[in-house]
């Protein structure tokens, strides 16, 4: 289907690799006996932490290049153990790169630029999932960073309790990975990044222990917690955390809204964005995206607009969110937003085919790399006041390099989060590839993505983090 809305060949497929097809380097290192407990070269481990999940690193791996393989994987069961292997480290001049679930889409995990290194660990936290302490008076929980998004949810389960972080990547990634690249989450408004629910971390550094005081705020100089919330393990790696947590959700409302076009649909979200409403969910997606989402037919833009409470129906805040839409041109079905209680049947709409498409689109991206096409994502943030030129910027920049680079291409946008002074657009590239040729041609559309990007006034990334890939254009934005 794909190949024939881009009018193109069905590109060649690959084949995946085996373990036993990969060629790995030689370790460079060799654990020292005082850390062979925790250190381990096995081949599977050095495969399977070679790379994140960034569509280059699913074509590398597709062509069986494993060249940038870390030569040791560390799996440590402690914070003395993450710091006597940081110790060895730096007495060796081996690169120390955290791991929590690998599923970085920037580059974050590879053992890339080792100049100046003897080589490099991948320190994997998988050992350290414990929730340590519940404190239910403060609705707070002390939680290993090595805990998996679906085990983190199950054990504050029996609790009532929930931390309602929910990224994309929930399933394979950790809490120490969303913290230490400021992952964004399940609010659309209000609480968009793990930020929010920081209340204090134990670091692991190269200098020593860190731990910050738990309290709900403080004014006490620089915040030692912001200084690490984004730090992507440069200057620590984080252990464990005391998180603000929520009741868990008991009501939920949501409705799809249609607009003719998606500035209109966007000038709609930017009225919601300034009601102090707060919708958990705002999501806008352009005729494109909701077309290929399976919430519109390509002929409209469709916003996704959702309200959910432990404790209180969220009925008036949905019929003032949704009058806000109709006001601006936006259609409602007959019915749409009617709150319901835990356990009860959702049904099936708009809304419900944007989060299955969502929570599929992972899984989509890879099949389409084996395929032998091209599949790229790109998000951003931008204020109001310069959106919809922006917006055209990007869409022209972007389709001339498809065209340009391979002949043909799709690209839609939808606002994952969105706050009072602008959204954040995340934008999407389908495209089919040369045999042979999908990874330098997908390197030529995210370097003309990024160069969109910051050349229209944009931030480099919203929520993906900077890793490797978006270093070059990280250094034009951060001040001098």
């Amino acid at each position: 289907m794909l190949a024939a809305r881009l009018g193109c060949e069905l590109p060649e497929a690959t084949t995946p690799p085996r373990l036993e097809e990969i060629n790995l380097p030689r370790p460079r290192i060799e654990a020292p006996p005082k850390l062979g407990r925790i250190l381990t070269d096995e081949p599977f481990e050095r495969a399977s932490h070679t790379y994140g999940k960034a569509f280059r690193d699913v074509v590398r791996a597709l062509r069986r290049d494993f060249s940038a393989a870390p030569d040791l994987v560390a799996l440590p069961k402690s914070a003395g153990d993450v710091a006597a292997v940081l110790d060895w480290c730096a007495a060796e001049r081996v690169a120390a790169i955290p791991y929590g679930g690998g599923s970085s889409v920037v580059g974050g995990v590879e053992a890339r630029n080792l100049e100046g290194y003897n080589g490099a660990v991948s320190i994997d936290l998988r050992h350290l999932d414990r929730i340590v302490d519940i404190d239910r008076v403060s609705r707070a929980a002390l939680i290993e960073a090595g805990i998996y998004g679906p085990a983190l949810e199950d054990a504050l389960r029996p609790h009532s309790l929930t931390l309602r972080h929910f990224p994309q990547s929930f399933e394979f990634s950790t809490l120490g990975g969303w913290i230490a690249t400021r992952a964004g989450g399940h609010y659309a408004t209000l609480y968009t990044h793990i930020d929010d629910f920081v209340e204090a971390l134990d670091v692991v550094t190269p200098a020593g222990h860190s731990k910050s005081l738990r309290v709900p705020g403080s004014g006490a100089g620089p915040s030692p917690d912001r200084l690490m919330i984004g730090s992507e393990g440069t200057l620590g790696i984080i252990t464990r955390a005391w998180m603000r947590l929520q009741d868990r959700v008991r009501y939920r409302a949501s409705a799809p809204v249609r607009f003719a076009t998606f500035v209109a649909g966007a000038r709609a979200v930017r009225e919601l964005s300034q009601s102090a409403l707060y919708p958990t969910n705002l999501r806008l997606l352009d005729p494109t995206e909701a077309m290929t989402a399976g919430a519109g037919d390509g002929s409209h833009a469709v916003l996704i607009v959702g309200f959910e409470s432990a404790r209180y129906r969220p009925d008036e805040a949905m019929e003032r969110a949704l009058a806000c839409c109709r006001d601006l041109g936006g259609q409602v079905a007959e019915g749409a937003g009617r709150t319901k209680e835990a356990g009860e049947e959702r049904g099936e709409d708009a809304a419900t085919a944007w989060r299955r498409a969502f929570l599929g689109a992972p899984y989509l991206r890879d099949h389409l790399a084996v395929a032998g096409f091209i599949s790229e994502t790109f998000e951003t943030a931008v204020t109001w006041d310069r959106f919809e030129a922006f917006d055209r910027a990007v869409r022209e920049r972007v389709g001339e390099a498809l065209a340009r680079i391979c002949g043909t291409g799709l690209l839609s946008c939808r606002f994952t989060h969105v706050y009072p002074d602008g959204p954040a657009p995340y934008y999407t590239v389908l495209a089919p590839a040369r045999p042979g040729s999908q990874l330098e041609q997908w390197d030529e559309i995210k370097a003309a993505a990024g160069d969109a990007v910051i050349d229209a006034g944009g931030t480099i990334t919203h929520h993906h983090a900077i890793g490797r890939d978006h270093r070059p254009w990280y250094d034009r934005q951060r001040p001098e």
